[in-house]
């Protein structure tokens, strides 16, 4: 059993209260198929008790919110897993929990993954209905092709019908593409990026396909049987293609790789990489949660039998709680808010114990891989290809 906070108040938490936000990350481990590219806590099954899930959700929504008491909720993320597959009516009764538990902000985000297939687009609506107000789907190919080689179960143009009705219901759509596919050139990227900003898209989420150890892929990569993977300089070209050609759409990125209109982007998202609060359900799930005794990263249990049967016998899903040091805390501040164009606020990288890295920054700043604005330090745009190499001199130091 994980220890509890003390007793929430925004008096005792006084500084320790984090800038970016409070959000709500619940996780769906259940997929119709295991994607081969795929290494998150995601598991096949055939049959699911979704009134046994939702009674444990609800649980869990409990337990967390009496530990942060009334705080301000900016977003809820379904994540998975795929989500879509859930019942609309379990995501509308854990939406009545969470509102019961916690005040909302008048513009909540909250979003669902879906998977593009024309059953679960069939279902679009009752998601709406049930308070879902952001759809994110995972498209990740528009050729059927390459859509076989992922191991998607949708085809391109069931992918491009599902977005269609997506739009017609959600007020904000956002999509996922994997570039630097196996056969793939930066002009086939070229032609599919243009083909997906063609369909009156305000985000996307564009991701460099990275082969994981405990994965098919990288079992398969391991054994030589994964040809014709573009090389370091080709994915290189497919990076710059794709800042070239959103940047003139007017979907600037704003991380690494996402990418949105002006307004548009993922607020849930910013929550992670400006390092607020966000309580994290669901097997597997992660949460970053402040407390007058400090910050703490909580995770639950992977395995779905396992977190069911704890979270009903026991009264928690999670594992002990990691207390964050100010190291910690520094090195994932950096990490995760290096990763927007904002970049982070000096301010708070000073109180964190930062100003031990002026030297390697000012370093950085004079190869004109960093700069300093208005308060802020972010990478420059020559610097961003090399985040990587950026963060580990800092990191190092």
């Amino acid at each position: 059993m994980p220890g509890r906070f003390p007793s929430w108040s925004r008096a005792a938490l006084g500084e320790n209260l984090p800038e970016g936000g409070f959000g709500l990350y619940l996780h769906w481990p259940f997929c119709q198929a295991k994607c081969p590219y795929c290494d998150f806590n995601s598991h096949v099954a055939a049959n699911i008790d979704q009134a046994r899930w939702l009674r444990a959700y609800e649980a869990e929504i409990d337990r967390i919110a009496a530990e942060t008491g009334p705080r301000l909720l900016r977003s809820i993320f379904f994540g998975g897993g795929t989500p879509s597959l859930m019942a609309p009516e379990t995501v509308a009764a854990i939406l009545d929990r969470v509102r019961l538990r916690w005040p909302m902000a008048n513009d909540i985000e909250i979003t669902l993954e879906a998977n593009p297939t024309s059953v679960e687009a069939g279902k679009f609506r009752a998601f709406q209905a049930a308070g879902v107000n952001r759809l994110s789907m995972g498209v990740q190919a528009l050729n059927d092709m390459d859509l076989r080689a992922l191991g998607r179960m949708h085809s391109a143009e069931e992918a491009v019908q599902a977005f269609d009705i997506a739009r017609e219901i959600f007020d904000r759509v956002s999509f996922d593409l994997i570039y630097a596919r196996q056969g793939q050139s930066a002009a086939d990227w070229r032609r599919e990026l243009q083909q997906a900003l063609e369909m009156a898209v305000d985000h996307l989420s564009l991701y460099q396909l990275t082969i994981e150890p405990e994965t098919v892929f990288g079992r398969r990569h391991a054994a030589g049987k994964l040809p014709n993977l573009p090389d370091e300089d080709a994915a290189i070209d497919m990076w710059e293609v794709t800042q070239e050609i959103c940047d003139a759409a007017g979907l600037r990125s704003y991380e690494v790789s996402n990418h949105a209109r002006q307004g548009a982007e993922s607020q849930h998202n910013l929550i992670y990489w400006r390092c607020g609060d966000y309580a994290g359900i669901g097997p597997g799930a992660h949460g970053r949660l402040t407390s007058s005794a400090g910050r703490a990263a909580t995770e639950a249990l992977r395995a779905p039998g396992a977190w069911l049967e704890a979270v009903e016998t026991q009264g928690s899903g999670e594992v002990p709680r990691e207390t964050l040091s100010r190291d910690d805390q520094l090195s994932e501040f950096l990490l995760m808010g290096l990763r927007l164009r904002e970049g982070v606020s000096l301010d708070r990288l000073t109180r964190l114990g930062g100003a031990r890295l002026n030297r390697p920054i000012s370093e950085l700043e004079a190869e004109g891989w960093l700069s300093q604005t208005e308060g802020r330090l972010a990478v420059t745009v020559t610097g961003r290809p090399v985040l990587e190499a950026i963060l580990r001199r800092l990191l190092t130091d």
